[in-house]
């Protein structure tokens, strides 16, 4: 979208046209050859048999993070990976003589309920009566059961290899000094002028990464460039509460991705999963390369985040030297966390990478709605317009520059590529 439409249906020329999307680097690098070689078939628009016990442990995992998860939203990615990257060890070889799609079951539905439960004690009840519903549906017998104790046995294993990896609450909301109020630099924002948040996720340790930093952004804008003054001028006027440009659809858009970005990516990759027409061990490592990706782009986004402590649009716009306006006040809340970058479109950008290497980059039509934006629904049929319309929410939202959204892509795609280029020893059962 070069441009929008105002109220009155005329054109609104956007400050500048959106850049050229990033170029894609092939992702059949060495260490990628065989993750990715059926990345690029649409997949078929309904689920294969075989998707069944998957769907089932999926919907109970959102089931019990909605339920009994926690506060911070890389703590909720963490029992996401490890859950299911334990099912995608579990899965990935058969024992001589055992029943492959038994085995396979049986081995996703021990490892994704042994690690909720540890993880998430208070849903044992529904997750046991779902654990025992699904080896219902499996045939009796040593496949099963061997099956079962392989997905116990790597949930333990991967529970005891994380631990004390700091992505529980306390360590990811870490305290943080705020610098001295300065031109440019990061303050608490109102109404609440919150504490910062998640100042310990750059301290955590990641999936992959070999450190938090390994894709550290460069810096945002100058302040005196043309380009920052381009972003404040369309934040200004497209992100005010009280915007005079800002249309109708542009300001549900704003409230449509408002959400979590973890709630948000939940129905796509479900989609994603019931039309992949991969076996279970297939289904097993789609789930977890999406959530492994993830955690390592949230410590990542915070690493830049607060290596360059950008002040947010409210406080530029409020006290900075460009025209300011002490009465400015965005569409909507400002996360208490520097502006640069997004991590909405971190998150966005790692799960189009994820999502399109692995299931093909468009997808048949799929519908989302938004806790945040009751009785929308959107049609989507590229997993790209939903990172494009990221992009476009926080604008219009009035709490990140542009700047900041096409730089949050830039680094979730960066991170993700490095997941898929090098999952193989990831992957690999213990």
């Amino acid at each position: 979208m070069d441009g929008t439409t105002n109220a009155q249906g005329g054109r609104v020329s956007s400050p500048r046209p959106r850049p050229a999307a990033l170029p894609r680097r092939t992702l059949l690098a060495a260490g990628a050859a065989t993750l990715l070689t059926t990345a690029v078939a649409v997949r078929p628009a309904v689920a294969a048999p075989s998707a069944a016990t998957a769907l089932t442990w999926y919907d109970a995992t959102a089931e019990a993070i909605a339920a009994a998860g926690a506060a911070t939203q890389i703590t909720n990615s963490r029992t996401w990976a490890v859950a299911w990257l334990a099912a995608a060890r579990a899965t990935r070889a058969v024992p001589a003589g055992a029943g492959h799609g038994t085995f396979r079951r049986a081995a996703l539905s021990g490892a994704v309920h042994r690690a909720l439960v540890t993880l998430l004690p208070g849903r044992a009840e529904q997750l046991d009566a779902t654990l025992r519903q699904t080896l219902a549906t499996l045939p009796g017998g040593p496949a099963r059961e061997h099956g079962l104790s392989e997905g116990r046995r790597q949930a333990d294993l991967l529970l005891a290899e994380r631990q004390g990896d700091g992505l529980d609450p306390a360590s990811v909301d870490a305290p943080y000094r705020v610098k001295p109020a300065a031109p440019g630099v990061w303050q608490p924002t109102p109404p609440a002028y919150a504490p910062a948040a998640q100042y310990g996720n750059r301290l955590a340790t990641p999936f992959l990464l070999p450190t938090q930093s390994r894709f550290r952004l460069g810096p945002p804008p100058a302040l005196d460039s043309r380009r920052y003054a381009e972003d404040l001028a369309e934040v200004r006027a497209y992100g005010a509460v009280g915007s005079t440009v800002r249309t109708a659809r542009q300001t549900e858009t704003a409230t449509f991705w408002l959400g979590s970005s973890l709630t948000l990516s939940t129905r796509p990759l479900r989609v994603a999963l019931a039309r992949s027409g991969e076996d279970v061990a297939g289904q097993a490592r789609l789930v977890a390369l999406f959530h492994t990706a993830l955690v390592d782009t949230q410590i990542a986004t915070s690493d830049t985040k607060y290596a360059y402590e950008r002040w947010r649009p409210v406080t530029a716009l409020r006290t900075g030297a460009l025209d300011p306006d002490p009465a400015w006040t965005p569409l909507h809340t400002t996360p208490a966390h520097p502006d640069y970058p997004s991590g909405h479109n971190t998150y966005a950008g790692a799960a189009e990478t994820v999502l399109t290497a692995l299931t093909g980059p468009r997808t048949a039509p799929f519908e989302l709605t938004s806790p945040t934006a009751p009785g929308v629904t959107r049609t989507y049929t590229a997993w790209r317009q939903l990172s494009v319309e990221n992009t476009d929410a926080r604008v219009f939202s009035g709490i990140h520059t542009r700047s900041a959204d096409e730089a949050g892509l830039v680094l979730g795609t960066r991170v993700a590529r490095h997941t898929l280029q090098n999952a193989g020893p990831l992957l690999a059962a213990r």
